[in-house]
């Protein structure tokens, strides 16, 4: 059964939400979104995910027209969608574990068993802080092609899925592994 417009609205806020509460997300980090046909609902720059409502999601569209007031990584979400036509739905998470692994600039490479079959390998994409809305789009809808989640070095992840509960799960599934693998290399460091 296909969800309507207004249930994905709905399940979108809802999923974006959970990012915050599982820390995933600060207050007010990360964006998300959905393609509907040629539109893209994405969530507002700058908004509080403990006080998102439908109401506030903006709609851009597939030819690169913004919505008032959507996410600055709008125009990213849009090049996502052109890039990969299996995707549905796009988030944008700062998990702290995930992020944390990617400073050398090396591929982060899951180690518990869930990551590997999930995502053997996670690209990490070095892009300069001062160039990161120009470059952006293009570099993450080019890994987002061939990989379900990358990371930003030092900034967050991407993850896309046919759905938007598969976009959430790939975001979560990834800080997890993060975490596992930050807990062995903490306890492998103390023996």
């Amino acid at each position: 059964m296909q969800a309507n417009l207004a249930q994905l609205k709905s399940d979108l806020v809802h999923h974006y939400r959970w990012l915050r509460q599982y820390g995933c997300n600060d207050s007010h980090s990360g964006n998300a979104s959905f393609r509907w046909h040629d539109e893209v609902w994405v969530t507002p720059t700058g908004c509080c995910a403990d006080t998102l409502l439908v109401d506030d999601l903006v709609v851009c569209h597939m030819d690169g027209t913004m919505g008032e007031g959507a996410s600055l990584d709008a125009p990213l979400h849009i090049e996502v969608y052109r890039h990969n036509a299996k995707a549905g739905a796009v988030f944008h998470s700062h998990g702290p574990h995930a992020i944390a692994f990617t400073f050398a600039g090396d591929d982060f490479v899951p180690i518990d068993f869930e990551g590997q079959y999930y995502f053997p390998i996670v690209p990490v994409i070095t892009i300069p802080y001062d160039r990161y809305i120009e470059l952006s789009p293009s570099a993450v809808a080019e890994k987002l092609a061939g990989y379900k989640v990358a990371i930003v070095r030092g900034h967050g992840v991407y993850a896309y899925g046919e759905t938007i509960n598969l976009a959430y799960k790939w975001s979560c599934s990834v800080e997890s592994s993060a975490k596992v693998a930050w807990l062995n290399n903490t306890t492998l460091r103390g023996s």
